[in-house]
C-alpha cells in the first residue's frame, strides 16, 4: 500500500494510491494522524483503511506534475508541529558510500581510513542475531521537520554552504506512542542531500555538512516487513537533457546493518522516545554523483527512483548565491 499527503487551497488530506488514482480519505489529514489512530486501537493501518470513508478520486498524474490545484506534501510530517520532528541519518551501511567517503579524505600515510573501518565494523557486527544488540553505526542530525521538502519542490543551496549535492536513500518514519513505544509508519524514497565539498575539507566537518534541507516521496510504503532487496536510479538532469545516471541498490540485503540494529541504536536515547514526537531517519546510500566528481548547478533536476516505493522524486537544485550576512547576537546584559 502507498499512501500521498496532498495539500489543497483550504486543507489537506490523505490519500491511497490505486494506480493513476488518487483517494482522499475523509477523516484523515495527515499520516502522522492515521499513524495514532491505529495505535490508539490496536490495528494496522491496511486494517484501519479498509472502511475508511473516501473522497472523489483525484487524477495522480495532474497532482504528480504539478497540474491541479491539489499538490504533494512530503510523505510524512509533523502536521502542527514541525520541531517535534527529528530528521537523522545512518551513514556506511553501503559499501560504495564507505569507499566514496574514503575516498574524499584518503592520505597516502593511511592504509585504511576512519570512513572504512567504520563500514567494517558495521559488516563484523552490523547484522547481529534477532533479539540481540549489534555494533553501533554512524549516525548524523539533519534538522527538524522545517527541513523537510515534496516531490517538485527545490532544494536550497545556502549562501554560506561550499556545495549541494543529491544523496538517494530510504527513510524509515516513525511516531512514538503516548507510552513511549516507538513504531514505524512506513518507509519512503528520499533525497537526503547534503554539503559534500564541506565534509570533503575535513570528516569533521561532517555534522555541519549535513545541516541542510532534505526530500521525501511522493508516497509512503505501508508494508509489515522491513526492505530487503531494492533497485533503482538516481539520475541528475541540466537543460532536460541526462548528465549523469547510476544504479543504485538498497535494503538490508546490501547493508552492512540491519534496519533492527539501526532502528534500535537510535531509539535507544530516552530523547529520541519522547511521546507524541516522529522521526525520519535515512538509512545511507549506495551511490551519488559527487563521488563520480559531478559538480551540480543551478537549475539542475535530481531524480531518485526506487519502484518498489512508487513515483520517483524530482526536486531542482536552487543556489542561494554568495555573500553571508554576519549574524551577531544581541545582549541582554
Amino acid at each position: 500500500m502507498h499512501l500521498v499527503q496532498l495539500a489543497g487551497q483550504e486543507n489537506r488530506v490523505v490519500a491511497i494510491v490505486d494506480g493513476n488514482a488518487l483517494l482522499p480519505l475523509s477523516q484523515y489529514r495527515s499520516i502522522y494522524q492515521l499513524a495514532f489512530t491505529a495505535i490508539d486501537r490496536a490495528r494496522t493501518i491496511p486494517e484501519l483503511l479498509q472502511n475508511a470513508g473516501m473522497e472523489s478520486a483525484l487524477n495522480y498524474d495532474e497532482v504528480y506534475e504539478g497540474k491541479s490545484s491539489w499538490r504533494l506534501l512530503p510523505s510524512f510530517d509533523h502536521p502542527s508541529d514541525p520541531a517535534h520532528l527529528t530528521v537523522s541519518g545512518t551513514g556506511l551501511t553501503h559499501k560504495a558510500s564507505a569507499e566514496n567517503r574514503a575516498a574524499m579524505h584518503q592520505k597516502e600515510a593511511v592504509t585504511v581510513t576512519d570512513s572504512m573501518r567504520m563500514y567494517q565494523l558495521g559488516m563484523e557486527g552490523g547484522r547481529p542475531p534477532q533479539g540481540s544488540i549489534g555494533v553501533q553505526p554512524e549516525w548524523f542530525y539533519k534538522g527538524d521537520g522545517s527541513i523537510l521538502k515534496a516531490h517538485g519542490d527545490e532544494l536550497m543551496v545556502p549562501s554560506f554552504a561550499d556545495d549541494g549535492g543529491e544523496e538517494p536513500e530510504i527513510a524509515g518514519t516513525y511516531v512514538i506512542a503516548r507510552d513511549g513505544q516507538p513504531y514505524r509508519v512506513g518507509l519512503t524514497i528520499g533525497n537526503e542531500f547534503s554539503d559534500h565539498v564541506m565534509e570533503r575539507k575535513n570528516y569533521l566537518y561532517l555534522a555541519p555538512s549535513k545541516l541542510r534541507e532534505c526530500s521525501l516521496g511522493p508516497a509512503l510504503w505501508i508494508d509489515p516487513e522491513p526492505f530487503a532487496d531494492v533497485a533503482g536510479t538516481i539520475a541528475i538532469e541540466r537543460q532536460n537533457a541526462i548528465l549523469w545516471k547510476a544504479k543504485i541498490y538498497s535494503g538490508g540485503n546490501n547493508m552492512c546493518h540491519s534496519i533492527a540494529n539501526i532502528e534500535h541504536h537510535h531509539f535507544k536515547y530516552e530523547l529520541h522516545r519522547r511521546p507524541g514526537d516522529a522521526h525520519i531517519h535515512f538509512f545511507g546510500a549506495d551511490a551519488f554523483s559527487f563521488g563520480e566528481n559531478v559538480r551540480l548547478q543551478d537549475g539542475d533536476v535530481m531524480e531518485v527512483s526506487f519502484p518498489t516505493f512508487g513515483r520517483p522524486l524530482r526536486n531542482t537544485l536552487k543556489i542561494a548565491g554568495k555573500g553571508q550576512n554576519l549574524i551577531s547576537v544581541q545582549r541582554l546584559s
